[in-house]
């Protein structure tokens, strides 16, 4: 690259960080404000609209409401994929849905749920809601090429037989399909349908399609709703988190930029620049896609910055490997990016393969956790890979060619760390077994193995008019205290009533003499009239079939990225110990969540989730590094083995420190300028990042040694 070349190149990507960066702080700046530009928030840092639906029928099942919750949770999520859907007293279910204030629009857009019939052409009712799996509205081309409007229908295994029945015995005749008893469609058998898949034609527009469709899909519930009420309800966390997030992020790559200038010199400065390009890219692509933003997203955006840190930290370092070898700085770069590109893809995909998983399988706020990894992922592949390249060739350009200008790696002597395997792995079956002794101790003494909140244990909400409008930051100083006296609940949760006083205390399920106590100490300590306190016990927002979900799309994810590891790298034992080092790392924050009775709630999801993510990436540099090495060396018996695999952790253990470092500093400052509830979601993370470097440094090497000798000894024994 010529240096007026140079000069071009870096002008761009200044001007262009400039006008992301203007973008940004617009979006920012107005996020929470309710104007425009801002990014739509979830019901932890906003609040939104509850809406309460009466059951209709007599005495619901429990499976009845269950069913219910889950179909309609899937349904708010077109909405928004943080809505939190739950059950309330017997046969009452709320749904919240945040970032709007208008609980008119919602109705509209949600549609009123009732019940779904198809019937055939003398009026016999031989489907309903339950066999319908989904409804899409569609554009088509007919035979004359003009577009034609239609409602896409996908049937379960039930609904495609009954369906074949009925369509093979009416083909030519009409059979309506009646919702609350009114036909909203008469569509005309053409042909028998035996696939479980059929398109419903006529409609004049796109939106009378989609009308359709979404009374489909809103009938398919297994019990009849109507609206009780609607209120719009405030943020469970407040705009304080927002603001004490924003400023550890800053202080958090500010710090980041010094760090990586102090200790890459040049290479740190375009780092730098790409990472502020990165950071304003991100927040432009979530205000873009319209991703809804909480604590969870808060996570991924975390480990974002963190794995954007880390792919230049890789190329880094085999640049100065590169130099330290004699080569020029010019070829030191080139081929520092060559070597480092394997690794970075990767590290990278493997973890875009959870979000994948976990965005199409999950539910709720998973769903809302991976989008944001994923985009996070993309773009900081983009920036290592494209921006970072064009700042290092335009800086080179610009006269900065000398070797001293970049450092070079010093040659180490290995560390021995396969030598002390045995005592790595007593010490993680230690810090395991400490947690489940911490768990069967503490449900022993009747406290329940873990601390789990509300979102999965359910418990009771009182409402109560306070008499006067109390910040957040009150409710906890001054409320809370005597809620926790009263009930002896220590993770109480509130909900603002927009437009009143009112709030919506949430604890644990209380008895009826835990209820009159708190109404008491609500009267005498804060002055509150009985008459306006009212409770009712509410369920878990976090479903068994959500967390079924979760965890499928966990198990899922895990065969995947196992698959593509043993693909990749040639070898089963690779991928089987990278898992074995994942699963390592969950038990050690379950550890985290035992001992220290961290509540467990959508945040300890988020936390698992984020871990694997980093954990995995991390794991991939070093076999990534012992892969090339083996290629460069003869023999394959233990000790030649060894040799390489110290060799391999010891060149990359810079790397694993210095990007740990970066990730820990921006969760450690979450910790401390983070609210309350921001602190119980950090401590565990941080927890998890040191976790997820000890087990790529000293667990998965060691079990991929042990795995590798052990079955060069047995096919040898063969032999």
């Amino acid at each position: 690259m010529k240096k007026s070349k140079g000069v071009a190149v870096l002008l761009a990507l200044l001007l262009a960080l400039a006008g992301l960066a203007y973008y940004a702080s617009i979006i920012l700046s107005s996020t929470g404000t309710g104007e425009d530009k801002n990014i739509k928030l979830g019901l932890d840092l906003a609040g939104g609209v509850s809406i309460t639906y009466q059951v209709v029928s007599d005495n619901p099942t429990a499976e009845q409401m269950s069913d219910t919750i889950y179909k309609l949770q899937k349904r708010v999520e077109g909405y928004s994929t943080e809505a939190a859907v739950y059950q309330e007293g017997d046969d009452r279910i709320t749904v919240e849905i945040p970032g709007v204030k208008d609980a008119n629009q919602i109705l509209e857009d949600l549609g009123k749920p009732g019940s779904l019939e198809f019937k055939d052409p003398e009026g016999n009712v031989y489907m309903t809601g339950d066999d319908v799996a989904d409804a899409q509205a569609a554009t088509i081309n007919d035979q004359m090429q003009n577009k034609e409007y239609v409602v896409e229908l996908t049937l379960n295994d039930e609904g495609t037989k009954k369906f074949a029945d009925v369509t093979t015995a009416n083909v030519g005749k009409i059979c309506p399909i009646y919702y609350d008893d009114e036909a909203i469609s008469t569509p005309k058998v053409n042909e028998a349908i035996t696939g479980g898949k059929a398109q419903i034609s006529g409609m004049s527009t796109y939106q009378e399609a989609e009308d359709l469709a979404s009374s489909i899909r809103i009938g398919s519930l297994s019990l009849k709703l109507e609206e009780l009420q609607s209120k719009v309800v405030g943020a469970q966390l407040g705009n304080e988190a927002i603001s004490t997030a924003l400023k550890a992020a800053a202080i958090g790559l500010a710090l980041i930029a010094v760090f990586m200038i102090a200790y890459y010199w040049v290479a740190g400065v375009a780092a730098t620049i790409a990472l502020a390009i990165y950071s304003a890219l991100v927040v432009a692509v979530i205000y873009l896609f319209e991703v809804t933003l909480t604590l969870p997203g808060i996570a991924g955006i975390i480990l974002s910055i963190g794995m954007a840190v880390d792919a230049n930290v890789i190329i880094f370092a085999r640049i100065r490997e590169e130099i330290a070898s004699g080569k020029t700085v010019s070829t030191a770069i080139k081929t520092g990016f060559q070597k480092a590109l394997s690794a970075i893809i990767d590290g990278n995909i493997t973890t875009l393969i959870a979000a994948a998983v976990l965005g199409i399988k999950g539910s709720g706020t998973v769903k809302g956790f991976a989008y944001t990894l994923a985009i996070g992922i993309i773009l900081s592949m983009f920036t290592a890979l494209v921006v970072t390249r064009l700042l290092m060739n335009a800086l080179y350009a610009l006269g900065f060619k000398d070797a001293k200008f970049y450092g070079t790696q010093k040659d180490r002597r290995s560390i021995s760390f396969i030598s002390k395997r045995h005592v790595f792995f007593i010490i993680s079956v230690v810090i395991i077994a400490a947690g489940f002794v911490g768990m069967g101790v503490n449900k022993a003494n009747g406290k329940g193995s873990l601390n789990y909140s509300l979102e999965f244990m359910g418990g009771t909400a009182t409402t109560a008019d306070l008499g006067k409008d109390y910040s957040l930051a009150d409710l906890d100083s001054k409320v809370e205290p005597v809620v926790a006296d009263a009930t002896g609940d220590n993770n109480v949760q509130f909900q603002k009533v927009e437009g009143s006083n009112e709030v919506v205390i949430k604890t644990r399920s209380l008895d009826l003499d835990e209820r009159e106590a708190l109404n008491s100490a609500l009267a005498d300590k804060l002055g509150v009239d009985e008459s306006t306190i009212s409770a009712e016990n509410i369920s878990s927002t976090i479903s068994s079939e959500m967390t079924a979900d979760a965890v499928w799309a966990v198990i899922i994810a895990t065969i995947l990225m196992l698959i593509y590891i043993w693909f990749r790298f040639s070898d089963i034992r690779f991928a089987t110990a990278a898992i074995l080092a994942l699963i390592h790392d969950v038990l050690v924050i379950l550890t985290c969540y035992s001992l220290l009775r961290l509540s467990v709630g959508s945040t300890f999801i988020a936390v698992m989730l984020t871990i694997i993510g980093y954990s995995i990436n991390d794991t991939i540099v070093i076999f990534d590094r012992i892969r090339e090495n083996l290629k460069t060396t003869r023999g394959t018996d233990a000790e030649t083995l060894k040799t390489v695999a110290d060799k391999s952790i010891t060149q990359t253990i810079s790397r694993s420190l210095n990007t740990s470092i970066t990730t820990f500093v921006m969760v450690f400052l979450l910790y401390i300028l983070g609210v309350t509830s921001i602190k119980e979601f950090a401590l565990p993370l941080m927890v998890g990042v040191v976790s997820g470097t000890y087990s790529s440094i000293c667990i998965a090497t060691e079990i991929w040694y042990v795995f590798r000798t052990r079955f060069a000894k047995k096919e040898k024994a063969k032999k």
